[in-house]
């Protein structure tokens, strides 16, 4: 009976390309996994992938993404807790994967958010896809927080868990492969006066802290990886065709840990 392999696919914003690059360079050699997880835009990547879409597919929507494809201005931000609205994000999203449950998808597949409620992390598993994708990576302060179910306030999943290993375990998982594209905190030389700057960069921090609490102890990681980024920034939609390479050659140069794993 071959071993179960389970891809965690980490938030990173557009930072998170690099999860397409990543996954081009498994199929390549043959590699697919059984079980996938993803936080954030690693959700959104971890999900198409799971629909069936393929990397390439993915990487040619990517690719051609503006601000204006994704930014939609809340006209009352301050009642709707959220700088931006996620219609734009929620379409684009569902005009690659379609309006499908969980149980459709060809590979099983759990994001995370973050309930602000209840003030824990969530395992998004069941219902609409595309809703728990966009809950999973609403920033809070930036995007409305999404609503599922009973809970009322989800935001991304990163301020919590921005890879999620654990959940792919509990699936089932015999070999867990994380790709973290944030990697460690980044310097900067200053943090400008807006409030979207200020909250992002404490999400940064916030998310980064708690990454590095997991470095302790990997105990459900067989294989962490990271793609060398350098300063992208991943709240900018630009550089995007450069996180795609590199993520495609960390892809290439794991090819045989991957392997190895497996047997």
């Amino acid at each position: 009976m071959s071993r179960r392999l389970g891809f965690a696919l980490g938030a990173g914003g557009s930072r998170g390309i690099a999860h397409i690059g990543f996954l081009q360079a498994m199929e390549e050699a043959g590699i697919r996994p059984d079980l996938i997880s993803g936080c954030s835009m690693g959700a959104v990547v971890g999900a198409c992938y799971a629909a069936g879409i393929t990397p390439s597919e993915m990487k040619k929507a990517a690719l051609g993404l503006k601000l204006i494809d994704l930014a939609a201005l809340n006209p009352a931000p301050f009642h709707r807790n959220g700088l931006m609205k996620t219609t734009k994000v929620r379409r684009k999203i569902a005009g690659l994967i379609g309006e499908k449950d969980f149980s459709e998808l060809e590979i099983p597949f759990v994001c995370v958010a973050t309930d602000l409620v209840g003030g824990r992390e969530v395992v998004l598993n069941s219902g609409n896809v595309v809703d728990a994708v966009v809950a999973s990576g609403s920033i809070p302060g930036v995007f409305t927080p999404a609503s599922i179910g009973e809970y009322r306030m989800l935001v991304d999943g990163g301020i919590l868990e921005r890879v999620p290993t654990k959940e792919l375990k509990e699936m089932g998982a015999d070999v867990i492969v994380a790709v973290d594209v944030l990697g460690d905190l980044p310097r900067v030389k200053e943090v400008k006066g807006r409030l979207v700057d200020t909250v992002l960069r404490i999400i940064d921090i916030m998310d980064t802290r708690m990454t590095e609490r997991k470095h302790l102890a990997r105990k459900y990681v067989d294989l962490w990886l990271e793609p060398d980024l350098g300063g992208m920034d991943q709240y900018a939609v630009k550089d995007l065709a450069f996180a795609y390479e590199e993520g495609y050659k960390l892809g290439k140069t794991s090819v045989e840990k991957v392997k190895s794993l497996l047997i």
